[in-house]
């Protein structure tokens, strides 16, 4: 026969069966890859989600401690008002921040020209057994009247 009369197809499946069989050899590999990668994937997203969480519950411990500074700077603010406007504000924000009810909750000191709110808690944990401690200080300058 002719080569020309050979269909082209004809040709392209026996190099083609060629190729498949010389890399036979490497047959199996992409699971045992992936057996192997797939520990690290899980590890690094657990740990960005850790990280997450943690950064939540830093910027609510921040957030509550400035909402009892401004709470409590304000001209003739009662005593309490700093403690009372934090605990109001990481009652309603959910659970980013665990904890923080431990040790009388959010504490707030003001003296005649300042005010600084602490907030302490623990982060969310998204690991079992693992735990990140916060602590966020806010402070602010209390209003008065002054001389002109």
């Amino acid at each position: 026969m002719h080569r020309a009369a050979f269909p082209r197809w004809r040709r392209a499946v026996p190099a083609a069966r060629r190729r498949l069989v010389a890399g036979d050899r490497e047959r199996g590999a992409n699971p045992v890859e992936l057996a192997v990668v797939m520990p690290l994937i899980l590890v690094l997203l657990f740990a960005s989600l850790q990280i997450a969480a943690v950064f939540l519950a830093r910027s609510t411990a921040l957030n509550a401690a400035q909402s009892g500074v401004n709470a409590q700077r304000r001209y003739n603010a009662s005593d309490g008002a700093g403690v009372t406007s934090a605990r109001r504000f990481l009652a309603t924000t959910g659970g980013w921040l665990l904890g923080w009810e431990a040790g009388g909750g959010p504490n707030c000191v003001a003296s005649e020209v300042d005010v600084t709110c602490t907030v302490t808690g623990r982060s969310l944990s998204v690991v079992p057994g693992v735990d990140f401690p916060v602590l966020q200080t806010a402070h602010g300058p209390v209003e008065r009247v002054t001389a002109p």
